[in-house]
């Protein structure tokens, strides 16, 4: 009995001892990342990112608006790390609250103050322009509308379409507002609803500007592009209008990425980040089926795209659109 406990306690030991000398090492962080963006775009994101830098990501889907009601809901208990967005107006809210941590200046420096925050708490990832989507057979070039607020005149009744429940549009009256003022924009928002036809989503309203059930309609430029970009089914009747001219209509709307202050692995959240709008990001974008617009400027967007520089977008701080107050002034009007 005394050589078989001895033998017993010589054999754990040595199992101690392998089991010690064969820890490898720590499993990598998991990221959890609140994603508002198409979701095609956000994994393909994802996979490249977990490829470079052995960091897991563990993704949470929604819209712009759950997700960023969710955090503030959430607080400093929020499970997320990383919260990226379509538009900007999501990321001002969750900014306006203070739960974003300050973004290192390394992902602060890859894109132009007009792409990021006044307060240096979240950043551009993507852009996207608002258009006018229209018919030639019914709207002919030289009938176009010079800005966005002509819409609002009676020459446009029932002839011009948009998607009101939309976090995009929603984001548009957002950069009328911040642009031409309440004033304006509450008056602007009556003339859409005594002319305007209500749809869904943009590609609805795409949809029924092709098929010729209304001259024109709202959107953001990608809709068309990528429609195009494949059959074309909804889009090939159809031009797209560029306002230009820092008209509202003009506006190009951010798509944000921050850091929560809640996170608990801050080191890995900020390197996502840093990558979304860094050149490996930016070139997952532009060689992506989005069609969106890389914020970084050391990667071109999509050849296919109009070049940014020529939109002529309107000078806009991204974290100052204010959504809630935006759904207010469209609850007003009667268009929510």
């Amino acid at each position: 009995m005394r050589v078989s406990r001895g033998v017993i306690g010589l054999v754990v030991g040595a199992l101690l001892l392998a089991g010690c000398g064969s820890a490898g090492p720590p499993e990598p962080a998991t990221v959890t990342l609140y994603n508002a963006q198409h979701e095609d775009l956000a994994q393909e994101w994802v996979r490249d990112f977990t490829a470079r830098t052995g960091i897991r990501v563990e993704v949470r889907n929604g819209d712009d608006s759950e997700l960023a009601n969710q955090i503030v809901q959430e607080g400093q208990a929020s499970p997320a790390d990383v919260f990226i967005t379509e538009n900007s107006p999501a990321m001002s809210l969750v900014s306006d609250r203070g739960l974003f941590a300050p973004v290192e200046p390394a992902a602060l420096g890859q894109v132009p103050p007009q792409f990021r925050s006044a307060a240096n708490d979240w950043v551009g990832i993507a852009a996207r322009s608002t258009v006018l989507v229209y018919n030639p057979r019914l709207l002919p070039a030289d009938q176009l509308p010079r800005s966005i607020m002509d819409l609002a005149g009676p020459q446009w009744q029932g002839r011009v379409g948009f998607p009101p429940g939309g976090a995009d549009f929603q984001a548009i009256v957002s950069a009328v507002a911040a642009t031409r003022g309440e004033a304006a924009t509450g008056q602007w928002l009556q003339g859409l609803e005594t002319n305007g036809r209500l749809y869904q989503s943009n590609t609805a309203t795409m949809r029924a500007v092709n098929a010729g059930e209304i001259p024109a309609g709202i959107i953001y430029h990608y809709y068309w592009s990528k429609d195009r970009a494949e059959a074309g089914a909804n889009s090939a009747n159809a031009e797209l209008h560029y306002f230009g001219n820092q008209d509202p209509g003009a506006f190009l709307s951010t798509s944000g990425g921050g850091v929560l202050r809640s996170s608990d692995t801050p080191r890995e959240a900020q390197a996502l980040v840093a990558y979304l709008n860094g050149p490996d990001g930016q070139r997952v974008l532009a060689n992506s089926t989005a069609l969106e617009y890389t914020v970084n400027p050391a990667v071109p967007s999509n050849p296919r795209l109009p070049p940014i520089a020529q939109l002529g977008a309107p000078p806009i701080d991204p974290n100052a659109l204010d959504g809630p107050r935006t759904v207010q002034m469209m609850q007003q009007a009667g268009l929510l």
